[in-house]
């Protein structure tokens, strides 16, 4: 059987001790033994492919509790304006203007990433301005949190949208006091109207090679896919998955953007169950969207914002109404989540499933909230009761710290509250949200730990949490929210050889230098998948 060994390192097992060893040996796919240099060094031969670490640190393989892998891939193949940024209107404005001399006419024109908090004008593009760049091609922004977009008139005219077209349940087709569009879509009126903009096969296909890469690069080996565009999205994952076009392993959320509730029921309804599939992939768990967007602002909340007194967010669905779209789905053993950033939102679900336990009990059901933004402590304590796993997304403090700060003021002491989770025994999980932000954990690793935002601003000091408790988030956490802790997310023997090589002490990392940290090596299924030249940072 093949071997490889990984000597004279720095091994964070991430088991239940917290153990830290020299070396680790893979047989197969699986992990084989930890322990000293010497006593690895005693179980191997000839054939052996032996990696000297040289001081550096081993991680269980990473795993992204919550991504987008569609969205994440699309922004690395179109117009992103985080990466390189762009400052200015009049620079995207100028990007686009090259872009539509190269394209066909009816072809899309896809953006990514835009913030209007991060350009000079601290506004939108309007609907003239891309108008006047071109009618024959649809132009669709999509803001940084995924929830907003604007469009120009030529993708309004693809969605069927005109003057006599309402406003969604939960979303705003923006118009300005003139009753004219302003060329935004907000919550679910952009949510709907990506039904219209669709991708084809190809650029689906894509856009999960180029994802993969990018999570291969930074030591991802396990994703949570937290929903792609649409059904046949969620269809082309499954073909990438099985033919072994993509290999990163995969528990994909019963979700889109688009028909979310549709989407969702059918599935429910086609008995297709939470942890169907393989080591690759694996269906998760039903998820709804009961709210927006943390940097919006569309959150729900039950005060209003600091930021606007009379605004307290959107609120997608009544308590009912998700009550009877998951009680079909509970009863049936289905783990269950919800997108839920604001405190109303998250009161509402974790009513839902207080209502759900006492009618149906489950002992292990692990149903999931994600993001859980603003949670002060009455809610810790409830979500904690009923053993829901909080799936939170650590860099968001570090992008958007400012925003939070000034749109909740005080409430950003308990936004992503790691600390206060974890001090209260609930194993609690890390994701990214990429495209929504980097995908990079170990930008989500600094942030959990030094609560700091990219301006260096603290934010919520009170919920920083150690480097191990950090680690464990995006390793043995995420594969328990996943109810894969018995096969991966530590490095004990038996489980898959998932892992990655970074370029120095983790360890003895300075705090404010893990964010430089880099992957030399990723290990997936026993197999090197990424490797690079080191490039050490000292140890």
């Amino acid at each position: 059987m093949k071997q490889t060994a990984l000597v004279n390192g720095e091994v964070i097992s991430v088991n239940s001790r917290n153990e830290v060893f020299e070396a680790c040996l893979i047989e197969g796919n699986k992990i084989a033994a930890v322990g000293t240099t010497e006593e690895i060094r005693k179980r191997i031969s000839s054939t052996t492919k032996v990696i000297d670490l040289h001081g550096r640190s081993v991680l269980p393989g990473l795993i992204d509790a919550h991504m987008h892998l569609f969205l994440y891939g699309n922004a690395l193949m179109h117009l992103n304006c985080k990466e390189p940024a762009i400052n200015s209107i009049q620079e995207l404005l100028e990007k686009l203007a090259a872009i539509v001399q190269k394209t066909n006419a009816g072809q899309i024109i896809r953006v990514f990433g835009f913030n209007e908090i991060m350009v000079e004008e601290q506004r939108y593009p309007t609907i003239q301005e891309l108008d006047h760049l071109t009618e024959e091609h649809p132009i669709v922004i999509t803001r940084t949190c995924g929830h907003i977009g604007v469009v120009n008139s030529a993708a309004l005219k693809l969605a069927n949208i005109d003057a006599a077209t309402p406003d969604p349940k939960g979303g705003t087709i923006e118009k300005d006091s003139s009753g004219k569009f302003t060329g935004r879509l907000i919550e679910n009126a952009f949510l709907q109207f990506n039904q219209y903009a669709t991708y084809s096969e190809e650029e689906l296909f894509n856009a999960l090679t180029k994802a993969q890469q990018q999570l291969f690069a930074h030591g991802i080996t396990s994703v949570h896919d937290a929903g792609g565009f649409d059904e046949n999205s969620f269809r082309i994952m499954q073909i990438a998955s099985h033919k072994k076009q993509i290999n990163v392993r995969i528990y994909a959320m019963i979700a889109s953007l688009g028909d979310c509730e549709n989407f969702t029921k059918n599935m429910l309804n086609s008995g297709v169950m939470t942890h169907t599939g393989n080591d690759f992939f694996k269906i998760g768990p039903a998820k709804l969207f009961t709210d927006g967007s943390s940097t919006g602002p569309t959150i729900a909340t039950r005060e209003p914002y600091t930021s606007a007194p009379d605004n307290y967010g959107y609120l997608m669905y009544t308590e009912e109404e998700l009550y009877s779209i998951f009680s079909k789905a509970h009863q049936n053993g289905y783990q269950i989540t919800v997108h839920a950033q604001g405190d109303k939102a998250i009161e509402q679900y974790l009513g839902v499933i207080e209502r759900l336990l006492h009618e149906h009990p489950r002992d292990d059901h692990r149903h999931r909230v994600e993001h859980l933004g603003i949670c002060p402590p009455d809610l810790q304590e409830k979500a904690r009761a009923l053993n829901v796993i909080p799936i939170l997304n650590p860099s968001f403090p570090y992008e958007f710290g400012e925003s939070y700060i000034r749109n909740y003021g005080e409430r950003t002491h308990y936004m992503y509250a790691a600390r206060d989770l974890l001090n209260q025994g609930i194993i609690t999980a890390a994701g990214s949200d990429a495209p929504i932000t980097t995908v990079n954990p170990f930008v989500g690793i600094y942030t959990a730990v030094a609560r700091l935002t990219r301006q260096n601003t603290a934010f919520g000091q009170e919920q920083t949490v150690s480097l191990m408790d950090a680690i464990r988030m995006y390793t043995y956490n995420a594969a328990y929210a996943s109810f894969d802790e018995t096969m991966k997310g530590s490095i004990e023997a038996g489980k898959l050889a998932d892992l990655v090589i970074v370029n120095t002490s983790l360890l003895n990392c300075p705090i404010e230098k893990i964010t430089e940290v880099k992957v030399d090596t990723t290990i997936l299924d026993g197999e090197i998948v990424f490797e690079k030249i080191a490039d050490r940072i000292g140890v």
